[in-house]
């Protein structure tokens, strides 16, 4: 028997399949309902984004049981360097403008606004801004966000080969 994600693929790159945003979200497609639902509320979040030349800006945008949520904002050229979230899952949601996502391993996802990435605690990536215009992301953590340990790149982190492309 086939399951869901077999048949249907990625259940996050088909967001009429997935269930409205609980109050309190416990699962990975609520928690990225959630992303869904505020990055879809611009007026809650745009009003607050600052772009910030020497360093990535970011806001704290709200709290609930056991989790946060981030607002941040990239100027061309700036990146958050290979890190994970420590004990923390997590949603990544472009608002606007376009981030590239390198994981550890090499693999680079295009990322435009819209696109959502979820991640398991310990997982290690990079998130740059590699265009020319600014971008705005939300970031869900649970639980927060306690530490953010920095890894060292690969050698070879640079030279990302252009079939480990995905775009989302």
């Amino acid at each position: 028997m086939n399951s869901d994600v077999q048949i249907a693929g990625d259940p996050l790159a088909l967001p009429h399949l997935m269930p409205p945003p609980a109050a309190h979200p416990t699962t990975v497609a609520e928690f990225a309902g959630l992303a869904r639902a505020i990055a879809a509320d611009t007026a809650s979040w745009a009003p607050l984004v600052r772009y910030d030349a020497a360093t990535r800006w970011y806001h704290r945008l709200r709290t609930g049981p056991g989790y946060e949520v981030w607002l941040l904002s990239w100027v061309p050229g700036q990146g958050s360097g290979l890190h994970d979230h420590g004990p923390s899952s997590g949603v990544l949601t472009v608002l606007q403008g376009e981030l590239a996502e390198l994981s550890a391993h090499g693999t680079r996802h295009a990322l435009r606004a819209g696109a959502q990435r979820v991640f398991a605690p310990g997982y290690a990536h990079e998130v740059v801004n590699d265009s020319l215009e600014p971008a705005v992301s939300l970031h869900v953590y649970y639980p927060g966000l306690t530490e953010m340990p920095m890894h060292r790149p690969p050698l070879c982190a640079s030279a990302v080969r252009p079939s480990a492309v995905v775009t989302s």
